[in-house]
């Protein structure tokens, strides 16, 4: 994966993003960068992988996003499981995201009832404003175009 610095940090110690961490090693909603693409700090959730959709509130506590969810919305780049932390992407180009079958090139972006998953199906309230899909669907994945993503359950 990636190697990021950290915002506000002091540079000197490199990490990935696939970083998966038992003790908080940074606070929750610490930030950081690699390129164009921006990555938060935030607290996992079980059964989270690689490629997973999550909403996050504003303790920095996850959910693997599904219908109907609400708040800000970011991939995750490990299995970041429930007691552990990392880094999930808010902002650039995601390669990992995890999408339906029959996903289309360059298509919307709607929460689904599969846990952490999405799918370019039109549902009233589940549209994820600030993120598009970028390629079509294979093995399950797409890459994503994301810029700080927040769905709102309820119709835009």
């Amino acid at each position: 994966m990636a190697n990021i610095t950290v915002i506000g940090g002091n540079g000197a110690a490199a990490e990935d993003t696939d970083a998966v961490h038992t003790e908080l090693k940074h606070p929750l909603g610490t930030r950081a960068v690699n390129g164009g693409d921006e990555y938060i700090y935030l607290q996992g959730v079980a059964s989270t992988v690689a490629g997973d959709w999550v909403t996050f509130d504003e303790a920095h506590l996850t959910t693997r996003a599904v219908a109907n969810g609400k708040g800000r919305v970011a991939v995750a780049m490990a299995a970041v499981v429930a007691s552990s932390y990392g880094w999930y992407q808010i902002y650039g180009k995601n390669t990992v995201a995890k999408a339906l079958t029959g996903f289309a090139d360059d298509a919307q972006i709607y929460l689904t009832a599969t846990a952490g998953s999405i799918d370019d199906a039109v549902v009233a309230g589940d549209f994820v404003v600030g993120a598009m899909g970028r390629s079509a669907v294979s093995g399950g994945v797409i890459t994503a175009e994301l810029n700080y993503p927040i769905v709102h359950d309820s119709a835009i």
